[in-house]
């Protein structure tokens, strides 16, 4: 069971196909995620399990980057980004759910302290509110740029 979970819809009026192409289109990533600045591919070929990457973004006027993995997969309904960082595993399930003319994209982040410790635990009970604030518009932020990206197609 994952110590944070937060879930975010964005409605998307554009057909779950571009909502699923603009969303698994690692080479624009950076392009149409306003919160990201740059992508690294650590391996080619179409996007499936294993496909691998580095993302840069600047959080809080410094920049971060984590290595991020596809760990499951269901074109065009679903897929799971993995990444491991700072002694926690996190998880993006992204769904993508046509709905007549428009399509519901939504994203489930859960964050899983690996083998935590006193000072970690009092930490996520201390600033858990503040940190699942700013996740939870960074997600918001990123599914609305996805979406504008989608409807553009």
């Amino acid at each position: 069971m994952p110590d944070y979970s937060l879930k975010v819809s964005h409605e998307v009026h554009a057909s779950q196909l571009d909502v699923w192409a603009v969303l698994t289109d690692l080479d624009n990533a950076a392009a149409v995620m306003s919160g990201v600045t740059e992508i690294e591919r650590l391996n080619d070929g179409d996007y499936a399990v294993g496909t691998r990457w580095r993302e840069t973004r600047k959080m809080m006027g410094k920049q971060a980057t984590e290595e991020m993995w596809v760990t499951d997969i269901s074109p065009p309904n679903w897929t799971v980004v993995t990444a491991r960082s700072g002694g926690a595993e996190y998880t993006s399930e992204f769904t993508v759910t046509p709905n007549g003319e428009t399509t519901t994209l939504t994203m489930t982040f859960s964050a899983e302290l690996q083998h935590p410790s006193l000072v970690q635990r009092t930490a996520q009970f201390l600033f858990g509110r503040l940190g699942s604030a700013m996740t939870k518009k960074v997600v918001a932020t990123d599914l609305a740029d996805l979406a504008a990206a989608a409807e553009a197609r």
